[in-house]
């Protein structure tokens, strides 16, 4: 079964199961999203995605959902940024922001461009966004996961983070708080769907 969903084409059924490109809230419905990607707000002040619906390896969708569950069992919920991201997006932003510390060089490709990372942070019960000590696509070095001259809370809130999304099989990038990379994302291709 071939589904068209206006910028990329995934193919269901016809690959191994841990190949095929999801939308997250297939996995995850009641999954918090804010697809700033889908809107002119946000770095590269353009829309680069026509629909704000995210999608991710069934394999990271699955891992996700565990992340959520550890969540929800403290009281808390993700909300997720970004997902799968085309090549022809990620040439777009490194032409602005040409700095691998926080847009992957294109000619290598990124994790995003292979369905396997997932821009995300916590919220309360109520949807209410953590306090991280900056905003999401905030290309500084307060933004990195290893910065620590910041309040305890939030010190404590990206700790928390990345405890959740550790044990279900993420690792942070070092550059980007918000920024997880399933374990295993080398095994994956680049698609440009």
């Amino acid at each position: 079964m071939i589904l068209t969903v206006c910028f990329f084409t995934m193919t269901f059924e016809t690959q191994p199961r841990d190949t095929v490109l999801v939308p997250l809230r297939s996995v995850i419905p009641d999954l918090l999203t804010d697809v700033r990607y889908a809107t002119a707000d946000n770095f590269t002040k353009r829309v680069l995605y026509p629909i704000d619906t995210l999608y991710a390896r069934r394999v990271v969708a699955e891992s996700l959902a565990v992340a959520q569950r550890s969540a929800n069992a403290r009281g808390l919920q993700l909300k997720v940024y970004d997902a799968y991201r085309p090549l022809s997006v990620q040439r777009l932003m490194w032409s602005l922001v040409p700095d691998e510390r926080y847009v992957a060089d294109p000619a290598k490709g990124s994790r995003h461009n292979r369905g396997c990372a997932l821009d995300l942070t916590l919220c309360d019960s109520t949807g209410r966004e953590l306090d991280m000590g900056t905003g999401y696509d905030e290309f500084t070095e307060r933004a990195a996961a290893t910065f620590v001259d910041l309040d305890e809370s939030v010190l404590q809130n990206r700790r928390l983070l990345q405890s959740i999304m550790s044990d279900a099989g993420f690792d942070v990038l070092p550059s980007e708080w918000w920024h997880y990379d399933l374990r295993g994302w080398e095994r994956f291709e680049i698609l440009n769907e």
